[in-house]
C-alpha cells in the first residue's frame, strides 16, 4: 500500500550485517520505516542510486535512437542500424559473468564512478567529430561499444546496490521504483532523441549525453558504500563462475528467471532497433514521431511500474513474469500490423504493462532468492542472459533486409511467444516437482 495521511511513521537507521564475498561480513545502512514508499524516498543511497539510474538509463535509449536515425540517414540499411545498436549490448554477452565476479571483489562504488566518467569521455568524443564534419558510424559504433562495457556492469554494481541498500522488507518495492523509473528514462529518451536529433543533429545529441553523464559521475562521488573488498584473483573466476552456474542448475526459481530472460532478450526487445525504420518506412513519420513511437511501450511501462510499486503483488512471481513476457511479445506481434499510426503507439504501451512484470520480476526474483555472497555472480549471469540482445538485434537486422521491417519484427516476435510458453508450462511443472518431493 502507498502512505497514509493517518499513519504514524517511526524511521531508525540501523546496520543489517551480511556475508559478502569471500565469506565475509560487511554493513549495508538501511532505512527501517512503517511507510514503504516514503522510507525508500528519505534514503539519501536509495535516492543517489535512483538518480544516477535516471540519468544513465535515459541517456542509453537517447543515444540508441540518435546512433539509429544518424545510421539510417548515412547508409539506408536496417542491417547497419542493427550492427551499430548491437554494439551497445554486445559487452553485456561477453563481459556480464566476468563483471559479476569482479564486482564482488573490488569496490562497487569506483566501479559505478568509473564507468560513469568513461561514458561521458566516449559521447564528447562523437559530439566533436560530429560538430567537425567527420562523424562515421563507425564512430558512433565504438562510442556505443564503449557504453556497453559499462552497461556490462550495471546489474552486479547500481541494480545490486539498490536493491541492498533498503531493509528486506522494502527490496521487492524499491526494485519496482527503479525499474518504473527505467521505464519512464526508455520513454525520455527517445522523445528527446527524436527532438534534438531533428534540431541538433547528432552533434547536439551526443554533447548534451556527455553533460547528463557527468551529472551522474558527480552524483556517484557522493554515495555513501560500504562493502568489504578483498583481492581480485583472476585465476579464481572460472571456479567462481562454474559455482554460479551450478546454483542456476539446481534452482528452480533461477533458472527460470534467466531462461525468461534469455528468450526476451534474443527475440522480444530487438525489435526496438528496428523502430526506426518501421516508424520512417511503414508510417511515413518524421524523426520526432519516430522518437514517440519509440517512447510508447516505454510509457506503458512506466505505468505498470506504478501499479508494482504501490502494492504488492497477489500472485506468484513466476505467473507475473511469464505471463507479463507474453503479453509485451503479443503486442510486438501486433504493432507492425497496426493500421495507423497511433494505434501502433496504443498497442506498445499496451505491452508495456507487460514487460514492467518481466523487468520488475528478473532482479526481485533473484534479490529474493539467493544468498547474499553468490548474487554478484548471479546478477553477472542475468547480465549474459540480457547480452544475448545482441544477437537477436542482427538476426532481426538480417531478416529485415530480405523480408522487410514488418515482416521482419513478426517473424522473431512470434518465436519468442511460443519459446516463452514453452519455458512457463516447464517452468511450472518443475515447482510441482520440487514442492512434491520437499516434504
Amino acid at each position: 500500500m502507498l502512505v497514509s495521511g493517518a499513519s504514524t511513521i517511526t524511521r531508525k537507521r540501523h546496520a543489517i550485517a551480511y556475508k559478502d564475498g569471500g565469506g565475509r561480513s560487511a554493513a549495508v545502512t538501511v532505512l527501517a520505516s512503517s511507510s514503504g514508499l516514503r522510507a525508500l524516498l528519505s534514503s539519501a543511497a536509495f535516492l543517489r542510486l535512483w538518480s544516477i539510474g535516471g540519468c544513465v538509463n535515459t541517456m542509453r535509449w537517447f543515444e540508441v535512437l540518435s546512433a539509429a536515425l544518424f545510421t539510417l540517414d548515412v547508409t539506408g540499411s536496417g542491417f547497419a542500424v542493427a550492427v551499430v545498436s548491437a554494439a551497445r549490448t554486445m559487452p553485456m554477452f561477453l563481459l556480464g559473468a566476468f563483471s559479476g565476479v569482479v564486482t564482488e571483489a573490488v569496490n562497487r562504488k569506483q566501479v559505478l564512478l568509473f564507468g560513469q566518467v568513461l561514458t561521458c569521455a566516449a559521447s564528447a568524443c562523437v559530439a566533436l567529430l560530429a560538430w567537425a564534419g567527420v562523424a562515421r558510424p563507425w564512430h558512433v559504433a565504438a562510442a556505443a561499444l564503449v557504453a556497453g562495457v559499462v552497461w556490462s556492469t550495471e546489474m552486479a554494481t547500481r541494480r545490486r546496490m539498490v536493491g541492498e541498500c533498503v531493509e528486506g522488507r522494502l527490496v521487492s518495492r524499491a526494485l519496482a521504483l527503479d525499474t518504473m523509473s527505467n521505464s519512464f528514462t526508455r520513454l525520455l529518451g527517445p522523445v528527446f532523441a527524436g527532438v534534438i536529433y531533428q534540431r541538433l543533429g547528432l552533434a547536439g545529441c551526443f554533447g548534451f549525453s556527455a553533460c547528463v553523464y557527468a551529472v551522474a559521475a558527480i552524483l556517484a562521488i557522493g554515495l555513501e558504500h560500504r562493502q568489504t573488498t578483498r583481492r581480485l584473483e583472476l585465476g579464481n573466476v572460472p571456479r567462481d563462475l562454474a559455482e554460479g552456474v551450478r546454483f542456476v542448475r539446481r534452482d528452480v526459481v533461477i533458472g527460470g528467471v534467466l531462461a525468461v530472460t534469455i528468450a526476451m532478450n534474443l527475440l522480444g526487445f530487438p525489435y526496438a532497433a528496428l523502430v526506426a525504420p518501421i516508424g520512417r518506412v511503414v508510417f511515413q513519420a518524421s524523426p520526432t514521431l519516430v522518437g514517440v513511437l519509440a517512447a510508447s511501450e516505454s510509457f506503458g511501462a512506466f505505468l505498470g511500474g506504478a501499479l508494482l510499486t504501490s502494492r504488492e503483488p497477489r500472485i506468484s512471481g513466476r505467473v507475473l513474469m511469464v505471463g507479463g513476457s507474453l503479453l509485451y511479445l503479443a503486442c510486438v506481434v501486433a504493432m507492425p500490423l497496426a493500421p495507423g499510426f497511433w494505434i501502433a503507439c496504443l498497442l506498445l504501451a499496451i505491452g508495456g504493462f507487460g514487460s514492467a512484470a518481466f523487468a520488475n520480476m528478473q532482479t526481485s526474483l533473484i534479490v529474493l532468492h539467493t544468498p547474499m555472497h553468490i548474487r554478484s555472480r548471479l546478477m553477472g549471469l542475468l547480465t549474459v542472459c540480457i547480452g544475448m540482445g545482441p544477437l537477436g538485434i542482427l538476426l532481426v537486422g538480417t531478416i529485415a533486409d530480405f523480408v522487410g521491417p514488418l515482416l521482419a519484427i513478426d517473424m522473431v516476435a512470434s518465436t519468442g511467444f511460443v519459446l516463452v510458453c514453452a519455458i512457463g508450462v516447464m517452468w511450472r511443472r518443475r515447482e510441482a516437482r520440487v514442492a512434491v518431493v520437499t516434504p
